[in-house]
């Protein structure tokens, strides 16, 4: 399940609301491109303007319309150890095969604090847990030494590490070795974590190149070393791209620039500046993808 590429879905929005049709037709996409597992629900698909309603619905629908042909590990992340309680067991009542919690977020937890509230989840709902390390988005870094006391948790199986800090990453596996299975969350340094036993990406990049992204990943653990180092060098200014502005900006941009979703947000986000989007759109145009 925690194995190569695993997108981080976008969620499209038409006239306001969740667009289940695009929704519907990127899954497919996905599944036919060889996107190994689906994360809905996460920080590239707008959980944060998600009303319960809303939330709960998008995880339902990706889960019947995904139908087992690939794992779904639901975005259930709050600031609040209940709210995350609440949202996580209407995943697992969904059927998804797996959440992903990212660290609570602006109220800044101790690590014991962090060590609590995954405890706490893990004990209420029986779901494989993947941890979300991202501090440039909650103010707070799960240190390694608190992921080696987590993956003593048996249904807390893997971490989505977006620190982008290899020597973090290398410490996590040195401390907790097979316990527990360690995700790039952050595209530009996918290949080096796989380099230091990493397994795979949750990525924002595999949105608009899902079947380079998910060779990338497969030819590293097959051996195929050069061949993944031509794929994550041609990704690179696509890895790029996704970040000139605020994720899920840049990638809802191109995935509108290539047809597949309205290019719409949600308030705080809006659309790219000019300057930004015409980078953007020249990066997709020497990929051949407009």
């Amino acid at each position: 399940m925690f194995k190569g590429s695993i997108v981080a879905i976008v969620t499209p929005f038409k006239k306001g609301k969740v667009d289940e049709k695009a929704l519907g037709d990127l899954i497919e996409w996905h599944i036919a491109q060889g996107t190994n597992a689906i994360v809905p629900c996460g920080t590239t698909g707008e959980s944060a303007t998600l009303d319960y309603k809303e939330h709960y619905r998008v995880i339902d629908f990706t889960v019947k319309t995904v139908n087992k042909r690939a794992p779904v590990i639901a975005g259930t992340g709050a600031n609040s150890t209940d709210e995350t309680i609440e949202i996580t067991k209407h995943a697992k009542k969904s059927g998804a095969d797996a959440v992903l919690l990212v660290a609570p977020y602006y109220n800044k937890p101790t690590q014991e604090g962090l060590y609590r509230h995954y405890k706490t989840v893990s004990e209420a709902v029986d779901i494989p847990i993947v941890l979300y390390n991202v501090p440039g988005r909650t103010a707070v870094n799960i240190l390694p030494a608190t992921v080696a006391r987590l993956s003593e948790i048996e249904n807390i199986v893997a971490i989505k590490e977006a620190t982008g800090d290899m020597k973090q990453v290398s410490e996590i596996i040195r401390l907790c070795g097979d316990r527990i299975t360690v995700i790039s969350g952050d595209d530009f340094t996918t290949l080096t974590l796989l380099a230091l036993g990493g397994k795979g990406a949750i990525s924002v990049s595999a949105n608009v190149m899902p079947k380079d992204v998910s060779n990338m990943c497969s030819l590293w653990l097959e051996g195929k070393h050069d061949e993944a180092r031509e794929l994550h060098y041609k990704l690179e200014p696509l890895n790029a791209a996704m970040f000139i502005e605020t994720n899920p900006i840049p990638v809802k941009t191109a995935l509108a620039m290539m047809g597949r979703i309205q290019e719409e947000f949600r308030l705080p986000l809006c659309e790219m500046v000019p300057s930004n989007r015409e980078k953007l759109k020249r990066v997709l145009e020497d990929l051949k993808l407009v």
